[in-house]
Formats: C-alpha cells, structure tokens, sequence
C-alpha cells in the first residue's frame, strides 16, 4: 500500500458545529458567513469543507460533544450552488442511523449536484441516547455499519444497483439519480484500532478524532505490521488536525504552524483539517489567506 503523495488541506468549517462553551463570533453566525466561508475556500484551492451529522444532542452530553450540528445533505447543497472546485466532506455522517440505499440516493442526489465533488466520511456512533430517538438499535451498531459499509459501496453511482447481505439486501429498484462518482472517496470515522482496520478493509482513508497526534502515529506505526496494510491496493488517507493549533496572525504564528503541520505529516497525516481559532468572521478569513499563502506553498 501506498499512501498519496501530495498533501492536501481541507478545512474543519466554523459555524457548522459548535462546541465552544465561551461566547464566539460563530454562535451567531449562520448562512451570510457561511457563504463567505465556502467562497473563499473556493477561491483559495482549499481541498475540501466539512460538515457532520448528529439529529440532536442530549442536553446532558452537549457541554461536552457540542449542541450544534448543521445537516450535512442540506449545507452541502446551499454551498455547491455558489462553489466551483472545492469538495464537501461528512465527517462524519452516522450510517447505522440510515438504510444504506437512502444514502447512496440522497448523497447520490448531492453529488450530481456538484459534479462529483462529494466525499463521503461515516463513522459507528457513539450516542446510544440518540440511537433510542431516532429508533434505531445501538447494540447492533458495529456489525449493521460493517454491512451498511458493503452495500454503500455496492450501491453508490448505480441506477440498479444489488446487494444482499447479513442486514441489507436490494434489487430490481431504480435509482434516478445517482451519483456521478462509482468509486466515491469513502473515509471512516474512529478512535480505535478497530476503526483503522476498518477503514483500512472497506475505505479510501481514515479521519480519526480525539486523538493526539502522536498516539495517531504510534497507531499506524503498529498497523503497518497487520495483514489488512499489507494486503490493501492503491492509496490510504490520513486525515488529521495540525498538532496543535495557532492563531497564524500573531507573532510566530506561521512558523508555529509550519512546525506544527509538520509533526502532523511525520505522523502519518496525508490530509489536514485546519481548524483555525478566530474572533471574527474577518479574522477568519485573513488566516485562510496567510495559511494559503505562506504555509500550504512549503508543503504542496
């Protein structure tokens, strides 16, 4: 196995998610900002965008995992019609929440949409009071996203698409529209050895969370010893924050990141999500720029 040889830099979107407990500019902010956002990612060759997916939020739990989520399906499809290039990662969409060929429809849609410039990341789920909401079974979570992960390949970019498996089977329906891509980018979600074993078996790359990035490294330094490395075709992703973050606008603040995206590549990270700290919508996009303009150029 390979992995990809060009870094790339995607952005962690502001506004979408909220898990800061302090007052912020993005608390307030919502689809004027969001547009500026996405039109200067756009315009400044940014990989990717995020955005992920949780329904709703027990009030006990959101001091700690965040109270806002956007949903990924309608935010992606505001941001396609006024972008050009950039793509439009899930990270992550939960898929033991959905039938898999809902998925392959609705993200399918999506795709069309923004001519192939969808990539898909999903993870397993972790919040059982969610899966109670939602009606779906938590204890059999792990082994329905093994199999869901099957049928979304089987199914994504097919009109007719047939899959028939342990939780999922699907044949003679038609599916207009579909994606345009057939082999979709699919990355899973995860803080486990499980997780990259999983990713390493049925995805194109990994995009772990809460995770130092030394404890990422350490990770795939023992997984380069599993059959499931050694046996992978083609290219495998690493989507990783910089190890550590820096408001790029201070004093020192681009050597922190260069030294900081650096640790991150040496780790193993093939992909970074920026995750940039800012007081304002302006301040913002002046790191956008100076990340740009004076940290991507050292790595592209």
């Amino acid at each position: 196995m390979s992995n990809q040889e060009a870094l790339r830099f995607g952005i962690a979107t502001p506004v979408v998610t909220l898990f800061r407990r302090e007052k912020s500019w993005e608390e307030n902010a919502g689809p004027a900002e969001l547009r500026e956002i996405a039109l200067a990612a756009d315009r400044l060759g940014f990989a990717h965008i995020t955005c992920s997916e949780h329904v709703g939020i027990p009030t006990d739990i959101a001091p700690e995992r965040g109270s806002r989520y956007y949903d990924p399906l309608a935010t992606f499809g505001f941001l396609a019609a006024i972008t050009k290039r950039v793509r439009f990662l899930t990270n992550v969409v939960v898929l033991p929440y959905h039938h898999p060929l809902a998925i392959a429809k609705r993200y399918g849609t999506l795709d069309l949409l923004c001519e192939g410039r969808l990539m898909l990341g999903v993870g397993v789920g972790s919040l059982e009071a969610e899966f109670e909401l939602l009606g779906a079974p938590f204890e059999e979570r792990g082994d329905r996203y093994t199999d869901a992960l099957r049928a979304l390949r089987a199914a994504f970019g097919k009109s007719q698409p047939r899959y028939r498996g342990d939780h999922y089977a699907f044949s003679d329906f038609i599916i207009d529209p579909c994606g345009v891509q057939q082999d979709i980018p699919i990355w899973l979600g995860g803080r486990t050895p499980r997780s990259l074993r999983r990713a390493l078996v049925a995805g194109d790359g990994w995009t772990p969370f809460s995770l130092a990035v030394s404890e990422v490294g350490d990770l795939l330094g023992r997984a380069r010893a599993w059959p499931e490395w050694s046996q992978r075709e083609g290219s495998f992703d690493v989507a990783l924050p910089p190890d550590g973050t820096s408001d790029v606008t201070r004093p020192g603040g681009v050597d922190a990141m260069r030294e900081a995206v650096a640790r991150t590549v040496g780790a193993g990270g093939t992909v970074i999500h920026l995750s940039l700290g800012s007081d304002s919508l302006a301040h913002y996009l002046d790191q956008l720029a100076i990340v740009r303009e004076s940290v991507v150029s050292e790595f592209a």
